[in-house]
C-alpha cells in the first residue's frame, strides 16, 4: 500500500473518443463526424464538424446536431456543416450525434462518445505499508515485536523503518466465489461454509460477495449485514466455465475503488479454462490493490490439477498470503477462521523508501527478525508508481500543393514521434482564443510607407475575431509595448495610429519582450511581426539589440508561441525570419512593397481560422526537456501538413 503525500492534481486525457456506434455501409447518403473525436483537455467553445456523402443529386434535409440527445444546431447552406457547442463540463462524458435526411427518404447517421476527463494523482513514494504474520519454529504468531525487531531491504537496499505495531487496521474480506458449472457439486457446501465467515470478523471489518465463471457476477457489498452476505451466497448459481486470472483481474479494478485493507479469499477448483489475461498481468493488477490473496482449493467434479496447484499456491504466496487444500468436507468450515486468525495476527509496518524515483518499477522486499528462526508471510515488494503521462498537443494546418487550405480528419493522419508511430487521441478545430502581439518594426526605413503600415495594421486588427487579445508593440533603436493585450479594439487602434518612423532596428529585443509578454497569457499565442530590415543600429555598423538570435530561439520555446513574420523589402534578414516562423509552426512572407501588407495579414487571419489541435499520450514517458521530432503526414496524396514538426518534452516536476 503507498501513502500519497503532496497530491499534484493534474488532468488525464481521454484515449480517443469510442467507436461510433453507427458504421459506414454502401449507402447513398452518409454522414461522418470529423472533429472532435475526443477530448483534448481544454474546455470552451468546440465545434462539431460533419462530412456528409451522397452519391445523388438530391436536396437534403437540414443537418442537425445533437449533444445527449439536445439539439444543439443544425445547418442547412451547404458544407461545411459545423456548429458551434461549448464543452462547459470536460469531467463529464458526452454523446454527440449527427442526423440528415434526404429526399428520397434516405436517412443517416454518426454517433461519436466523448469520455469524461479525469483527475489523476500525480504522487511521491511517500510510505510502504506492510501486513507480516510472524511465526516461531512450530507455527505459533510471535507477539510482542518492536520495531527495532525488524529489518526490511528494498532492492537489498537497507530501509528505516517508521512504524512496526500489531494489526488493528479493519479489513474488507472479499468472497471471490468460483459458480462455474465444476463445482456444482460442491457448491452447496462452499455456501454453508462461507457463512461462518461472518463469525470471525471483527466489527469494522466488511465483506464482499464476488461469484465468478467466465467473468464476474453481480458483486455485492461492501457490507457488515450477515443477511445480505447470506442471500448473496445463496443466490450463486453453477454454470459456464472458468477464468479465475480474468475475474482476479477484473476484481482488482472494482477494489481500487473501495479505499481499504483488501482481503481476497478466493474459493476454486483450480480449472482455468476460458482466462484470456496472462498469470503476471493478472497478478500485477491483484499486486496493484496491495490486497493480500488467501485460495480455499476445493477438489470439484474432477479434483484439482497440478497446474491449477501450483497457479494458487503463487498467487497466494507472492501477495503474502497462504493457500488451503482441504480433503474433507469438515475441514472447509474451519478454514475461514484459520483466515480471519492469521489476518488479525499479523503486524503493520511502514518504511519511507531512499528510492523516491517515480519509474514504475518493481521493488523487492525482503523482511526479517532479529531472531533467525522467525517464518514470515509478506507480499514480495511493490510496483512504484508510474511517472505522469506526457501528453502533447500540436497545432496544424493542411494545404494542398497550390498552397490552398484543405479540411481533413483525424483517420487521414499518421503521427511519428521519434520514429514511432503515436495513436490520435483528440482531434479538434483550434477554436480557444489567441493572444496576438503585433510587432511592428518603426526603424527609420520604414518612414517613407508609413501610412500604408498604419492602413494595413488597422485593417488587420479590425478583422479579428472580438474574443481574440492583442497587444501592439513597436521598435526602433528600443522595442516599447504600447499597448497591451486586450480585446477592446479602440485602444489597439489608437496605438498603432501613435506609429512614428525613427531609428535603428532593435529586431531581436522586440521579439523577446514580445515573447515574455505572451508567456504570462492563457490559452494560443502568436506574434505577428512586420520589418523591413535587419538587426542593427540606426548608422547600420553594430547590432541594434541586447539580445542574440539565440535568446529569440529560446524564448519561442518557452512561450510556446506561433510567429507569423511579413519581410518587407530587400534588406531583410530572409533566412533568419523563415526560420522563426518554420520552428514555431508559423508562415513567413515576403512582398516587395507596402502595397501587399494588406493582403499579408488577412493570409495569417486565414492560417489562424484554418487550425486544428491533436493530441496524444506519447509512447516515450521520460520527462527531460529534450526536442522531440513529431513527422505528421496524411494519407492522401498532395496533402502538405504543417507543423512546429515536435515539441520539447516537460522537465520532471513539469506540466504534461
Amino acid at each position: 500500500m503507498l501513502g500519497i503525500v503532496g497530491l499534484a492534481l493534474a488532468l488525464r486525457l481521454t484515449a480517443a473518443a469510442e467507436t461510433p456506434q453507427s458504421a459506414h455501409p454502401a449507402s447513398p447518403l452518409t454522414v461522418e463526424i470529423t472533429s472532435p473525436l475526443g477530448r483534448t483537455g481544454i474546455s470552451g467553445p468546440v465545434r462539431i464538424v460533419a462530412r456528409i456523402g451522397t452519391s445523388q443529386r438530391v436536396a437534403l434535409s437540414p443537418v442537425q446536431f445533437f449533444v445527449d440527445g439536445k439539439l444543439v444546431g443544425e445547418r442547412k447552406d451547404g458544407p461545411p456543416y459545423a456548429v458551434e457547442w461549448t464543452d462547459d463540463n470536460p469531467y463529464e462524458a458526452r454523446e454527440i450525434a449527427v442526423e440528415v435526411s434526404d429526399s428520397l427518404g434516405n436517412t443517416a447517421r454518426d454517433v461519436v462518445k466523448l469520455k469524461p476527463l479525469e483527475v489523476a494523482e500525480s504522487a511521491s513514494v511517500s510510505s510502504v505499508v506492510l501486513e507480516p504474520a510472524v511465526l516461531d519454529a512450530t507455527g505459533r504468531p510471535v507477539n510482542g515485536l518492536t520495531a527495532t525487531d525488524f529489518h526490511v531491504l528494498e532492492d537489498g537496499v537497507p530501509q528505516t523503518i517508521d512504524m512496526a505495531i500489531p494489526d488493528a487496521i479493519p479489513a474488507t474480506y472479499t468472497l471471490l466465489v468460483d459458480s462455474s458449472q465444476s463445482m456444482s457439486r460442491r457448491l452447496d457446501f462452499v455456501r454453508e461454509a462461507a457463512r461462518e465467515l461472518p463469525n470471525h470478523l471483527r466489527a469494522a471489518d466488511q465483506v464482499i460477495i464476488a461469484p465468478f465463471s467466465r467473468t464476474l457476477g453481480a458483486i455485492t457489498g461492501p457490507t457488515k449485514d450477515r443477511d445480505t452476505i447470506g442471500g448473496a451466497i445463496d443466490a450463486i448459481q453453477a454454470k459456464g466455465g472458468t477464468a479465475i486470472l480474468d475475474s482476479l483481474a477484473a476484481l482488482a479494478d472494482q477494489l481500487s475503488a473501495v479505499p481499504s485493507r483488501h482481503i481476497i479469499v478466493l474459493i476454486t477448483d483450480g480449472y482455468d479454462e476460458d482466462s484470456t489475461v496472462k498469470f503476471e498481468t493478472s497478478l500485477a493488477a491483484i499486486k496493484a490493490t496491495h490486497a493480500t490473496v488467501y485460495v480455499v482449493a476445493i477438489g470439484g467434479v474432477a479434483g484439482i490439477s497440478l497446474d491449477g496447484e501450483e497457479l494458487l499456491k503463487r498467487i497466494a504466496t507472492e501477495t503474502g498470503g497462504r493457500a488451503f487444500f482441504p480433503y474433507r468436507e469438515f475441514q472447509l468450515t474451519d478454514v475461514h477462521g484459520l483466515i480471519a486468525s492469521d489476518v488479525q495476527d499479523r503486524y503493520v509496518i511502514t518504511y519511507t523508501p531512499s528510492n523516491q524515483t517515480l519509474d514504475g518499477t518493481f521493488r523487492q522486499i525482503t523482511l526479517t527478525t532479529n531472531n533467525p528462526t522467525h517464518k514470515i508471510r509478506v507480499r514480495s515488494g511493490y510496483r512504484a508508481p508510474a511517472p505522469p503521462p506526457v501528453r502533447p498537443q500540436l497545432e496544424l494546418t493542411f494545404r494542398d500543393l497550390n498552397r490552398q487550405f484543405v479540411d481533413i480528419g483525424a483517420g487521414d493522419l499518421v503521427v511519428v514521434e521519434d520514429g514511432v508511430e503515436q495513436k490520435i487521441e483528440g482531434f479538434e478545430e483550434a477554436l480557444t482564443p489567441v493572444s496576438i502581439v503585433l510587432v511592428l518594426d518603426a526603424s527609420g526605413s520604414m518612414k517613407k510607407g508609413a501610412a500604408q503600415v498604419v492602413a494595413a495594421a488597422r485593417s488587420f486588427v479590425q478583422a479579428l475575431p472580438e474574443n481574440d487579445s492583442l497587444g501592439v508593440m513597436q521598435f526602433a533603436d528600443k522595442a516599447v509595448l504600447v499597448q497591451d493585450l486586450s480585446t477592446h479594439r479602440e485602444a489597439s487602434l489608437e496605438a498603432i495610429d501613435q506609429y512614428q518612423a525613427a531609428g535603428g532596428t532593435a529586431l531581436y529585443d522586440a521579439l523577446v519582450d514580445a515573447l515574455a509578454r505572451l508567456k504570462r497569457a492563457d490559452g494560443r499565442r502568436v506574434v505577428v511581426l512586420l520589418t523591413d530590415g535587419r538587426d542593427e543600429n540606426n548608422p547600420g555598423t553594430a547590432p541594434g539589440s541586447i539580445h542574440s538570435v539565440g535568446d529569440v530561439l529560446t524564448s519561442l520555446k518557452d512561450a510556446g508561441a506561433t510567429l507569423f513574420s511579413i519581410g518587407l523589402g530587400t534588406q531583410v534578414d530572409r533566412p533568419l525570419l523563415e526560420q522563426l516562423a518554420l520552428v514555431s509552426g508559423g508562415e513567413s512572407f515576403f512582398p516587395d512593397d507596402v502595397s501587399s501588407l494588406d493582403a499579408n495579414y488577412h493570409r495569417i487571419l486565414e492560417n489562424l481560422r484554418r487550425r486544428y489541435i491533436i493530441s496524444y499520450t506519447s509512447t516515450n514517458s521520460t520527462r527531460n526537456g529534450a526536442w522531440r521530432s513529431v513527422d505528421i503526414k496524411s494519407t492522401h496524396s498532395g496533402i502538405v501538413v504543417e507543423s512546429k514538426g515536435g515539441y520539447f518534452a516537460p522537465v520532471k516536476g513539469g506540466g504534461h
